[in-house]
């Protein structure tokens, strides 16, 4: 029987958490489901115990890419897979017995679907860090499609390895690429821009392991300058689509930034907008610094990047108080 789900799991020296990651694909309950475990340059024994594992289990095929690094190996996984979903998962997470099927069942119930996740557990707690435990609380708030187009353009709004994909939505977007940045948060940014929505099955169905030596806190590739560039030519079409001069509400160290990135894909700031009453009266990138009684609204789209906790919550309710609509008067990103 060909399988519905194929699951592409790239590792590198993951011999100590290879064989639980493995078995809690093997467990999934309710899919027909193949697993292609990708051998990506492994100097331990991780590849001999996913091999002992294979030798048992009809449903696991085997590559070995030698480090070409993650976009290469799933590429590579991406064309020995046979089904017409793609799950994705890494060499040292552990998912919920259910996981595959409810995501399943989200992706089956609406034809506008690119990509599903599931909510996740970051674990151990002592490694996570306040920044990484934030980043994980904001990403499982986001469950609905709307959700997620809302958010697009602030971070990644889901985590890699949780998700699984529509290979339709890859066929006409294109697979994962090298871009010097983000691989996901590019598919997802192209996956929005083309039209496809995103959604989370409203549960914790996955655990995503952090530690010190893992490739979110030391590549390069997952800087925080290198996902701004990541959303910048996908916000700079938008904003330019929307046809109104743009407003950036923070004058702080994030909207300048952004207003900086934006500059080179053609948008400029025509001006900012903050509450610091030492801001207002000077400029920011040769734009005026203005308070929020000077927004003019359907007049301009304004633009909400701040880094200050709680502040772009407090921002949106008070856009949306004027009477502005989200994705249509304004945005926000980071």
């Amino acid at each position: 029987m060909t399988p519905r789900i194929s699951v592409l799991l790239p590792y590198r020296q993951c011999s100590q958490t290879v064989e639980e990651a493995v078995s809690s694909v093997l467990a999934q309950r309710g899919v027909t489901a193949e697993l292609i475990a990708i051998d990506d340059g492994s100097t331990d024994d991780g590849p001999a115990r996913v091999a002992r594992l294979a030798a048992r289990h009809r449903g696991i095929a085997t590559l070995s890419t030698g480090g070409i690094g993650i976009v290469g190996a799933l590429c590579a996984g991406l064309a020995a897979a046979r089904g017409d979903v793609i799950a994705r998962m890494d060499g040292d997470d552990v998912c919920e017995p259910d996981r595959l099927a409810r995501q399943l069942d989200l992706l089956d119930a609406d034809v506008r679907l690119a990509v599903v996740g599931t909510r996740v557990a970051g674990f151990p707690t002592s490694a996570l860090g306040p920044g990484m435990a934030r980043y994980i609380e904001w990403q499982n708030q986001l469950v609905s499609p709307a959700d997620h187009a809302r958010d697009i353009f602030i971070e990644a709004p889901l985590c890699h390895p949780s998700v699984i994909i529509r290979r339709a939505a890859m066929e006409q977007t294109g697979p994962w690429r090298e871009t010097g940045g983000p691989e996901d948060y590019d598919l997802w940014l192209r996956f929005n821009a083309a039209g496809w929505a995103m959604a989370k099955v409203a549960e914790v169905l996955f655990h995503w392991r952090h530690h010190p030596g893992q490739s979110t806190f030391r590549d390069s590739r997952y800087a925080l300058d290198r996902f701004r560039e990541a959303k910048a030519p996908f916000l700079a079409r938008r904003l330019a689509g929307m046809a109104k001069p743009v407003t950036v509400w923070g004058a702080g160290v994030t909207g300048k930034r952004l207003a900086r990135t934006l500059e080179r894909r053609g948008i400029r700031a025509h001006r900012f907008v903050d509450i610091d009453p030492r801001k207002l009266g000077r400029t920011a990138r040769g734009a005026p610094i203005v308070p929020p009684e000077a927004i003019e609204r359907g007049r301009e789209t304004i633009v909400v990047a701040v880094g200050a906790r709680g502040a772009r919550a407090e921002i949106r309710a008070r856009l949306i108080g004027l009477g502005l609509v989200e994705t249509v008067d304004f945005l926000c990103a980071a």
